[in-house]
């Protein structure tokens, strides 16, 4: 054996010094007696190379262990000399025993280094138990599994990504436009809402609702802004849908509680003084056991007959009366359970159901879809009872929850009061008000000579109309002509529709006090009908026209206040009361979606 080039250092290797002591002496010694020995050598540098030979004993140790491994591999699968393995080959035969045959897994102990090209075929068998996109998971229950099952949990056991928990959502507007938006399983209705105004770029002042609608029942009631889409949607049935529109009445209770529920109707279990914080914590207090009760047409299940019944409801339920006025436990029957149910407003009652008024409600429990015969139909003598109605029914089933939805914009309204003026673009931000009166143009920089001069150019264009008109030249624009077309740009403005129709809008938006419309008249073709709501109460003005020196004008009252067209009167009434019962405060919108 040559050792010239080998460092004497991997001459203390025990099994290089084995086989040194079993080759002959003169192979051992090839310079013979005159050289000095090897030990000797050995010796000299023995205290130089200490580091070096504990780094170089670890390294023999690793290619004696991949020395036994190749001979193994080599014994049970032999090699060719391009590196891959001869399976055709039938194996040699010799006075070894055979063996039996071993698993890969047991053949190859995964701690040791093997030859890349020797555990190939194991690389190709290990991919029938290991997937190559996620790592191998241990089983943390392996008593759960059975004998022929794998202690690795397998790609379809693992629960499903959270990106694969989206649903498309079809919601309409008013006018039978919609919209598909995908949402995510835990978006509540608040959050689509949301989204909806952002995408339809309308103006968020936290009135817009989302409607469950479900029109072969007859059925419709306003989400409230913590349920979630998903679930609701769950269980409306094909012919059911979302509807977005504004409520204005969804959390009016709060603001003004006096005006919803009547004395004769609330009964409390603790003494009460009557004021509007009581009257809130009463009903928000779990503990607390409030009452409504009054008398309602009840419809019964199977029948069309329509009886009336005094009826109470409680945070157990609804129940009513098999004696007279009584209350007493064995006169009260269950009517209708709080729990999972929910409370809808009767679209059409007298049509479909054959109710005794137009003020119908239903208490529909969640799990009916298309059947009308578990549905409990009631309906009340006028709209303010059918509120006070609903409304307990909302308080004492959310409770807190109703009034937590409440807070949320008031807080985030609170947040942004050092920024109350609407957020604008950066163009408009450097935007400057000026003064072009002069000869030169100025910057105006008191606020409120801004805000005047703002005002004096957005009706110039009257004014240039009018002075064009006295000089004998045809403004581009006529007076009467712009008079008659410039309101039905605005969305206050309904265009010609029914008094009825007019009516269920307003309903539908929320009856609270300043909420108008305006349309065309029905009976006058020159007229127009100013619809407003006032204390839970709609009510009908007509705006005729009127002329002076050759101009038409639209008054209120019978030409003491007159206005060159309709935004002037609604720009007017909205900051005086004038003849009206109220102010107009809320006007009604359809938005395309």
């Amino acid at each position: 054996m040559a050792l010239a080039g080998c460092p004497d250092s991997f001459l203390h290797h025990p099994y290089y010094q084995d086989k040194v002591e079993q080759t002959p002496r003169s192979q051992q010694d090839p310079a013979g007696p005159g050289l000095p020995a090897q030990s000797d050598r050995l010796a000299n540098h023995q205290e130089d190379d200490v580091d070096l030979e504990a780094l170089v004993n670890d390294m023999n140790a690793s290619l004696e262990s991949l020395y036994s491994a190749c001979s193994m591999q080599s014994d049970t699968v032999p090699l060719l000399q391009n590196g891959q393995h001869a399976r055709s080959q039938p194996r040699a035969s010799g006075p070894r025993s055979v063996q039996p045959q071993v698993s890969p897994r047991q053949r190859v102990q995964r701690s040791q280094p093997v030859h890349i090209l020797a555990v190939r075929r194991l690389q190709e068998e290990d991919q029938q138990f290991r997937t190559s996109s996620l790592p191998a998971i241990p089983n943390p229950f392996p008593e759960l599994c059975g004998p022929g099952s794998p202690p690795v949990l397998t790609p379809g056991s693992l629960p499903p990504s959270q990106a694969a928990a989206k649903q498309d959502v079809k919601v309409f507007s008013e006018d039978g436009t919609s919209k598909v938006v995908e949402i995510l399983a835990d978006m509540t209705a608040r959050d689509l809402c949301q989204l909806l105004v952002y995408k339809s770029h309308c103006v968020d002042d936290n009135s817009w609702t989302l409607v469950e609608h479900h029109p072969h029942l007859g059925l419709e009631r306003c989400l409230e802004d913590h349920e979630l889409v998903v679930q609701v949607e769950s269980t409306m049935a094909s012919e059911s849908k979302f509807l977005f529109r504004k409520n204005y009445a969804k959390y009016e209770f709060f603001k003004n509680p006096m005006n919803f529920f009547p004395e004769q109707m609330v009964t409390w279990c603790q003494q009460s003084n009557g004021s509007q914080t009581q009257l809130l914590q009463n009903f928000l207090n779990s503990s607390s056991c409030p009452e409504i009760q009054g008398f309602l047409h009840v419809k019964e299940l199977g029948k069309k007959s329509w009886k009336k019944l005094y009826v109470c409801l409680r945070r157990s339920g609804l129940y009513c009366s098999t004696k007279g006025t009584s209350k007493e436990p064995r006169h009260l029957q269950l009517l209708a359970d709080l729990e999972d149910s929910n409370i809808f407003s009767l679209i059409a009652g007298r049509k479909q159901y054959s109710a005794p008024t137009d003020h119908g409600l239903c208490i529909k429990p969640n799990k009916v879809r298309n059947e009308t015969k578990e549905l409990r139909l009631l309906c009340a003598e006028d709209e303010q009872t059918r509120t006070c109605w609903m409304t307990a029914f909302r308080l004492l089933k959310y409770g807190m929850l109703l009034y937590q939805n409440y807070r949320i914009p008031q807080q985030r309204k609170a947040l942004l009061s050092p920024f109350s003026t609407p957020v604008r673009s950066v163009s408009e931000n450097s935007l400057v008000a000026m003064d072009f009166s002069g000869q030169t143009g100025r910057v105006i920089e008191n606020p409120a000579e801004a805000q005047s001069a703002a005002l004096e150019e957005g009706h110039a264009w009257r004014k240039r109309s009018t002075r064009m008109n006295i000089l004998g030249s045809q403004s581009p624009l006529h007076p009467s002509t712009l008079s008659t077309v410039i309101h039905r740009t605005q969305h206050w403005f309904h265009g010609r529709i029914s008094r009825e129709e007019s009516h269920r809008i307003i309903k539908q938006q929320g009856l609270v006090d300043g909420l108008f419309l305006l349309r065309d008249s029905q009976s006058n073709p020159k007229a127009f009908v100013l619809t407003l709501c006032h204390h839970q109460k709609i009510k009908n003005f007509q705006i005729l026209p009127c002329e002076d020196d050759g101009q038409t004008f639209f008054s209120l009252d019978d030409g003491n206040t007159k206005f060159s067209d309709l935004i002037q009167l609604v720009d007017f009434y909205q900051l005086n009361k004038g003849v009206l019962p109220c102010k107009l405060k809320h006007h009604c919108i359809r938005v395309a979606l």
